[in-house]
């Protein structure tokens, strides 16, 4: 299947970062893909993958519309067909709480889109409160329907980064995007989930690249420029620095150039 872009907007989304897993990839043979902060998974959807493998994220919303997108993509639009694209409908909307897993998906995706900046963010109590900020927001149908092909035969669970450490084997290749402990003042970042990732989560991922160097698996890497984290990976791979815009939105957000580290043991490709 020929590439295609994420089906949700996401803060902190690698789309920027594409083009240069594209080189770094660009004649790597590997088999099963694993990608364990999958957030809007722009590097999954741009990849052109062998076989199968695993993607998976903490945030229960998240994996179930990916899933959800995967099993059954029709039955999520006829849902969203029924939603109407205003303020008040939005906030209606967003008060509800849907049990069906076809239903919850469209909830998610129809929020996702009219949402200011397509954020995900909750209060203390777990409720997803993002203000309307898109008017005459639509969610693309037929791309709702190619994302449902190209997840068809990949594994997509509710966990925790380190639990694929099993599953991975000699010759995968694993995508690690965490979300960055550092302050969004030092990186434009702003964590998407309730729990923030810390230093000791970093210091267990880098236990998870020992583990992937261990058995012969290829990783990528991003994470903030910042001398904390090149302290904990400095001996995990070559690393390269990388600038960015900021796109975090909102009148306090951090805008502009954005330096981010990228780790990898891919090799060097010669140049002659």
């Amino acid at each position: 299947m020929a590439p295609i872009t994420s089906f949700i907007r996401w803060a902190g989304g690698k789309s920027w970062l594409v083009p240069y897993v594209a080189q770094l990839t660009e004649k790597l043979e590997y088999n099963n893909y694993y990608e364990p902060f999958m957030g809007g998974a722009s590097i999954f959807f741009s990849l052109n993958l062998p076989k199968g493998g695993c993607l998976s994220d903490i945030n229960e919303e998240l994996v179930n519309t990916f899933c959800a997108v995967r099993d059954d993509p029709n039955r999520i639009i006829n849902y969203l067909k029924e939603y109407k694209s205003d303020e008040d409908s939005y906030y209606i909307i967003r008060e509800s709480e849907p049990e069906d897993k076809y239903q919850r998906a469209a909830r998610f995706l129809y929020l996702n889109a009219n949402s200011f900046n397509g954020l995900y963010r909750v209060n203390k109590k777990g409720k997803y409160n993002v203000p309307y900020g898109h008017k005459n927001a639509t969610v693309n149908y037929q791309r709702l329907l190619d994302v449902g092909a190209k997840l068809d035969g990949f594994e997509i669970l509710c966990q925790d980064f380190a639990t694929i450490a099993p599953k991975i084997q000699k010759g995968d290749l694993i995508f690690l995007d965490p979300p960055y402990t550092v302050s969004k003042e030092d990186t434009g970042f702003v964590g998407y989930n309730s729990t923030w990732f810390s230093l000791e989560d970093q210091r267990r991922l880098a236990g998870l690249i020992d583990h992937i160097n261990k058995v012969g698996a290829y990783y990528i890497m991003t994470n903030a420029a910042h001398e904390t984290i090149l302290e904990i990976f400095k001996d995990k791979g070559r690393m390269v620095t990388l600038e960015r815009n900021s796109l975090i939105g909102g009148k306090k957000s951090y805008r502009g150039k954005v330096k981010e580290y990228i780790f990898t043991n891919i090799p060097e490709r010669s140049s002659t």
